[in-house]
């Protein structure tokens, strides 16, 4: 009995010692994994604030996605000063700040560590038509629509000194519209998809008489009437006209009617009016 009771013992501060060795290993493993998170974190704070880790010309932004602005003038956008520690820039801030601005639709920044900078890409309003405000507006006020403007694809109105003071030399639209842009505003999208697919080359939309739409075109001015669903219809109709000018000097032709699609005509400068034929 005594010997088994020697024996049990022996085996019982045994694995007492096992399992302080363990403990002590463990220990030793936690305060090494302290050691290594804290010596990362130290060396990073560290590489971060030395000179090397900060923005201090424009030219380390890097801007991506741009076709219309110039990288200069998107870069003239930031409410950045120079230099500028990488630590202290807040990317969601700069990209709220750029999408504040009307020729940025959407705009994404990041930091880059090696070279130190940012990557910026933006997403850019491009303008499709000039638009011009009616004749009898004041073009003195402010208001949207009662200044000169560009319209993008999808309506937005925008001041054109917006582009005009970033890009001196920017190209404008070729397509112009003349109205109330609070008048032709809910139709724009539809009316413009259904211009630029058109066969026909539209230079002008007249809106200033919501009766009367009148598009100059290559064939002539043609009048519309007021704007309807048919107004697509009535762009086909023009197509299938398209050799108009082998039968009529353009010269004689005062304007194309399409009021009626059914039942197109053309006016002609000598008060007459002449029918065509649809098809």
């Amino acid at each position: 009995m005594a010997n088994i009771a020697s024996v049990s013992h022996a085996q019982m501060v045994s694995r007492r010692k096992k399992l302080q060795r363990t403990r002590q290993i463990k220990s030793c493993q936690a305060i090494w994994r302290s050691l290594l998170v804290g010596g990362m974190a130290s060396s990073l704070i560290w590489a971060i604030t030395l000179p090397d880790w900060v923005i201090s010309q424009p030219e380390q932004i890097i801007i991506e996605g741009n076709s219309l602005l110039s990288k200069r003038a998107i870069r003239s956008l930031l409410p950045l000063s120079y230099p500028q520690s990488l630590l202290r820039v807040e990317p969601q801030n700069l990209a709220a700040s750029l999408e504040s601005q009307v020729p940025i639709a959407e705009a994404t920044v990041s930091r880059q560590l090696v070279p130190p900078g940012l990557k910026i890409r933006v997403k850019e309003r491009l303008p499709v038509a000039i638009a011009q405000p009616s004749f009898t507006q004041n073009t003195e006020t402010t208001n949207s629509g009662s200044q000169l403007g560009l319209l993008d694809e999808g309506g937005v109105w925008m001041p054109a000194k917006s582009y005009s003071s970033l890009e001196e030399n920017l190209d404008l639209p070729k397509l112009k519209i003349i109205g109330s842009w609070q008048q032709y505003r809910p139709h724009w999208k539809e009316l413009y998809q259904a211009v630029s697919r058109s066969p026909i080359q539209v230079f002008e939309i007249d809106w200033q008489n919501p009766d009367n739409l009148i598009l100059k075109t290559d064939l002539g001015d043609v009048h519309f009437g007021p704007y309807t669903s048919r107004f697509t219809e009535q762009l086909g109709i023009l197509d299938r006209m398209r050799e108009l000018p082998t039968h009529v000097q353009p010269s004689q032709m005062a304007y194309i009617d399409l009021n009626d699609p059914d039942f197109p005509a053309i006016q002609m400068t000598n008060g007459n009016e002449l029918v065509e034929a649809s098809n």
